[in-house]
């Protein structure tokens, strides 16, 4: 996935923007900035954090631990959802439906910045589907295309 032709702020959306985009709250919501958004190609870059205090290290291999992959999936579909609600969607949530050719390459551990990049494949107004990788120290850790459902916000 390219890089949008007008790189944005590292603050671009912050957490703050990002949790009146997405329902997801703590220990749920996996995507602390977009870093860079380009609505007209349809991609958009966004960053989690990844301490030892997660929640889920301290179950997933605590003598090792590791990010669940189902949860990197997870932080790639917020991504994902954040760039189709800002492509004309407002007031609508994506529901995930579906994911294929998922592929894990790397473990992703505590003290990593996990980078997420979505690019929108398909999209009408009753869903879509997205290409989405993450990476870590510019190496892939995962990969995935994503099918979802838009819903509005109220039927939740």
């Amino acid at each position: 996935m390219s890089n949008p032709e007008q790189p944005l702020s590292p603050s671009m959306l912050d957490t703050k923007k990002i949790v009146k985009i997405l329902p997801h709250r703590y220990p749920f919501l996996f995507v602390d900035q977009i870093l860079e958004l380009d609505l007209e190609k349809g991609t958009i870059v966004g960053k989690k954090n990844l301490t030892i205090n997660e929640a889920f290290f301290q179950g997933h291999f605590p003598e090792a631990p590791l990010m669940p992959g189902v949860l990197i999936l997870e932080a790639l579909a917020q991504t994902g959802g954040i760039l189709v609600h800002l492509r004309d969607n407002r007031g609508k949530v994506a529901i995930l439906l579906g994911v294929n050719n998922a592929k894990f390459r790397r473990p992703v551990k505590p003290g990593d910045v996990l980078i997420l990049k979505a690019a929108v494949l398909h999209l009408s107004s009753k869903g879509g589907k997205v290409a989405a990788e993450a990476y870590v120290d510019d190496v892939l850790v995962a990969e995935a295309e994503m099918s979802f459902a838009l819903v509005d916000k109220d039927q939740i």
